[in-house]
């Protein structure tokens, strides 16, 4: 067994690491250590919020923006080194020299010894004994990058090194045993979330590995030939294939980190036990609200007006942060690769010479940098001479016997330390909030403007019916005032006229006795005339005053219709500021429904479509999805002239799942296969899965196993219900429908590698819930996956070997706890055969689950005789002394120390196991 103990291996070393708390002389646990530590990133950020400050104008676009601005910071790659301590293989083979390595942590300084009386200098942005903590690694390394990120900026950092120097125990250390050998990864993301407001920010990551020049996912496994796309416009790289996860807490990105572990290519070598044998990458992209933050749109970047006001989109900040994980360069005498190992590292070689290219070409200010040479280097092209804050550590060993790879490594960083990018924030207008808060305002106005045209119509009708009031009562007063005049004026007539002939009577019978009353007729008459004076005086005061009384009535009566005038003009004067009103709404519906047709534009062509609609939509569409169909072409039409098709999410929202779920009965067998697809895509997100059951799609996927005779349909269903099968609540109901025997009958009858993969993967997910084992034996789930060995494939027997290891799991856990008695159900159906004969596959899935496997198996007594009698035994011992994980290994050794049956047997073969 080898005795290589490096980081990732997490065995023992000679000289212990130090803990985070302890209170050594150490210099980096110094006050002035922490201090310079701190003041460091405090500074930093403050100079990135002033250069946001000062710069006037920022990238704010939709689609990404110019490639180059004002907004620019220049930023150098800052580069740290770390020395390994010795392992216990070179204590012993280098006894007699001296490490090839002196450092000057004080100085920022390392000597490498060319002889004994020889050495070269070098300085660096840090310098790392052997005993600095995974604490302070971080904080000199990474933090300052992940407080870039939080303020707007892209960000790297990495690590880059000779095979079995440590790189991966301090990039991705889990630090299950111990959280204080937590590496950069967890840290990071630790600060990340403590940092960021989980109802308005978003955390998302993507997993990869760059094995021999193809990319794959390491949180889907089948999914691995990922392409890079490059923004003609921008030069931004992205990777649209790959998986992205959103993450609310750090539970959950620690499950997806063990998940992308157990999927990323290891092997054993003279230099390492379990080494990289590809650049794992990891990618964190967030997005921020800027509080407070919240620019005028210009009239260039369409401005909206409304009631006189300019409306303001919240602007938020994307950035992204890249932690690089690479393999180990090596020497092929040295780490002695040979067959498919020495390709692997012949790849691996070649991809880190092109990104030392590419930085001498930087470094030296050169006119062309050779990115395409590699996809590392085109991965990496913001990193170095890019838009990102980058923080490199190079990891070195002590062994003067590899002196050479330690010099390359140091000239690397040296290198490196020469690279300046332009740091730049990328803002962006969030439209949809701007949208969400633009309905809500008019939705109010529209209120508002309703009840304003209320209040005025009622004010409208209530001066008009005052006006009606007041006319009809002054031309009644009018009437009234003539009519008495009119009778006032006839009485006095009348009586004038009576008076009068009564006067002339008695003049006349006056006149007859003028003769007898000569000496009196002048007096008499005189008398008559002035009285008749005086009287048509009289009459002339009263029609004067009559008069006058009528003029003042004709004023009255004006001014009631000048008063009846205005009210009309008033009348008129709000009728036109209604009409006003109603042109105006009209404009502002107008406005509203071209933002939101910009706004359905803009979503679609920021938002990256894993899966489009024509996946399952092309050929022939049958009469059945005419009513599905046109809605969908019709926003495709109207948001995106060049064909861009909407979004699997957008077809969720738009056609509903019942009436997706309806299509899985189609007659149509097209039909049916692209509506599965369908189904099975949105099943692979976990969101959707309840929805999906509680919809009736689990038992639609199940008859369409029972029914159909597809093989398409048969692997892209069992595809579904092996995610599905995911969720305990989801297994059972499987069971209760008799998915296991579905399962079971589709694995029988197939002959396609995939469907069979996808077959044993759900039975693999059922076999790890132990309410069921009984009954999943019951219904033939065991010799169904016993069964599907004959396809050899080792995708399948991956998830065979996976499924029974879950078997095994359950049945230990249930004879720890005194539930479950008897030998197991594995070896009843004959499983233990093909367990011992593939317990040293090649294929390193295969290898480790059925290693675990047999250890859960040996945990309970009453299988030890089986297992002794077919060859277990000897596969036990194998695994306990050179299995590469240790917990597995560890399980063995006390496994065969503790059974009593064991030790017999050991005893008896006279091997001394203690």
């Amino acid at each position: 067994m080898s005795s290589n103990n490096s980081h990732r291996n997490g065995g023992s070393i000679s000289r212990p690491m130090k803990n985070d708390n302890n209170n050594n002389t150490n210099y980096y646990n110094s006050n002035n250590s922490k201090s310079s530590s701190s003041s460091s990133a405090s500074s930093f950020k403050s100079k990135a919020q002033q250069s946001t400050s000062v710069t006037s104008t920022l990238r704010r676009s939709s689609t990404g923006g110019s490639s180059r601005d004002n907004s620019a910071v220049s930023g150098r790659v800052r580069v740290a080194v770390r020395l390994r301590p010795r392992n216990e293989e070179e204590m012993l083979a280098d006894a007699d020299f001296a490490d090839c390595v002196e450092l000057q942590p004080e100085l920022k300084r390392l000597k490498l010894r060319k002889n004994n009386w020889d050495s070269d200098t070098y300085e660096f942005d840090e310098v790392l004994t052997e005993f600095a903590s995974q604490k302070r690694v971080y904080e000199v390394v990474a933090k300052p990058v992940v407080e870039s990120v939080l303020d707007g900026y892209n960000g790297t950092f990495m690590a880059y090194g000779q095979t079995g120097t440590g790189k991966t125990y301090t990039i991705g250390r889990l630090g299950e045993e111990d959280t204080a050998n937590r590496g950069m990864m967890l840290r990071a993301m630790e600060d990340i979330l403590a940092e960021v407001s989980p109802e308005n920010d978003l955390v998302s990551v993507s997993y990869l590995q760059l094995y021999m020049e193809t990319i794959q996912d390491l949180l889907n496994p089948a999914n691995d030939n990922i392409s890079i796309v490059e923004d003609p416009k921008t030069g931004d790289v992205s990777l649209p294939g790959a998986t992205v996860v959103e993450i609310r807490d750090h539970k959950s990105f620690v499950e997806l980190l063990q998940l992308g572990e157990a999927h990323r290519f290891a092997a054993n070598t003279k230099l390492n036990t379990e080494s990289s044998r590809s650049h794992a990458i990891l990618m964190v992209n967030i997005k921020r609200s800027v509080k407070g933050g919240s620019s005028a749109l210009s009239s260039e970047n369409g401005n909206i007006t409304l009631t006189g006001k300019t409306s303001k989109a919240p602007i938020v900040r994307k950035s992204k942060l890249v932690i690089v994980d690479l393999a180990g360069s090596e020497r092929i005498d040295k780490s002695g690769s040979e067959g498919h190992t020495l390709e692997e590292a012949k790849s691996i070689n070649l991809s880190l010479s092109a990104l030392g290219k590419c930085i001498n070409a930087l470094a030296e200010n050169s006119s062309h940098v050779p990115v395409r040479d590699s996809k590392l280097t085109r991965l990496l092209k913001d990193s170095f001479g890019g838009t990102a804050r980058t923080s490199l550590i190079i990891t070195v060993g002590p062994s003067p016997r590899h002196r050479g790879e330690t010099s390359s490594t140091i000239m690397f960083g040296q290198r490196a330390m020469k690279v300046e990018n332009m740091l730049k924030i990328k803002e962006e207008f969030d439209y949809k909030s701007l949208s969400r808060r633009l309905d809500i305002q008019l939705d109010k106005l529209m209120a508002e403007h309703e009840r304003q045209q209320k209040v005025f119509q009622d004010e409208i009708e209530r001066v008009t019916s005052e006006a009606q009031k007041r006319v009809v009562e002054v031309q009644r007063n009018y009437a009234d005032a003539l009519e008495k005049e009119k009778l006032k004026y006839e009485k006095d007539y009348m009586e004038s006229v009576k008076k009068l002939e009564e006067q002339r009577a008695t003049k006349q019978e006056k006149h007859g006795h003028q003769k007898l009353n000569s000496e009196s007729p002048i007096v008499s008459a005189s008398g008559d005339v002035a009285e008749m004076r005086k009287r048509l005086q009289n009459e002339t005061l009263l029609r004067k005053a009559a008069e006058v009384e009528i003029d003042n009535l004709n004023n009255q009566l004006i001014h009631q219709k000048n008063a009846e005038d205005a009210g009309n003009a008033e009348l008129l004067k709000l009728r036109k500021m209604l009409e006003d009103e109603i042109r105006q709404k009209a404009k502002l519906e107008e406005e509203i429904a071209v933002l939101q047709s910009q706004l359905l534009q803009i979503s679609f062509e920021a938002d990256e479509t894993r899966r489009n609609l024509d996946r399952g939509l092309n050929g022939k569409v049958p009469s059945s999805l005419d009513s599905l169909i046109p809605q969908v072409k019709h926003q495709q039409c109207t948001d995106s002239g060049d064909g861009e098709k909407a979004s699997m999410a957008k077809l969720f929202e738009q056609v509903g799942l019942h009436r997706i779920l309806s299509l899985l009965e189609a007659e149509d067998a097209d039909v049916r296969i692209h509506a599965v697809k369908v189904v099975a895509n949105l099943a692979a997100e976990e969101l959707n899965q309840e929805k999906i059951v509680e919809a009736g799609g689990l038992t639609s996927l199940l008859t369409l196993l029972r029914s159909s005779n597809d093989e398409t349909i048969h692997r892209v269903a069992a595809g579904a219900i092996a995610n599905l099968a995911m969720n305990e609540t989801n297994q059972e109901l499987i069971m209760s429908q008799g998915g296991i025997s579905l399962l079971s009958l589709t694995a029988a009858n197939a002959e396609d590698p995939q469907t069979l993969r996808m077959v044993a993967g759900a039975i693999a997910n059922l076999c790890g819930n132990e309410k069921l084992q009984t009954k999943l034996r019951a219904q033939g789930g065991i010799k169904a996956l016993l069964g599907m060995i004959r396809c050899r494939h080792p995708d399948v027997l991956a998830q065979v070997a996976r499924g029974i290891a879950n078997f095994a799991k359950c049945e230990s856990r249930a004879s720890t706890q005194g539930t479950k008695g008897g030998r197991s159900l594995l070896i009843e159906d004959g499983a233990l055969t093909w367990m011992v004969q593939n317990a040293n596959n090649e294929a390193s899935p295969i290898r480790r689950h059925i290693e675990l496997a047999l250890c859960h198996l040996a945990q309970h007594e009453a299988n030890a005789k089986e297992m002794i009698s077919g060859g277990a035994l000897w596969e036990l011992v194998r695994i306990s002394r050179d299995c590469s994980r240790d917990d597995i290994r560890t399980l063995a050794h006390r496994t065969l120390k503790f059974s009593p049956s064991f030790q017999a047997e050991l005893k008896r073969l006279r091997i001394d196991y203690g």
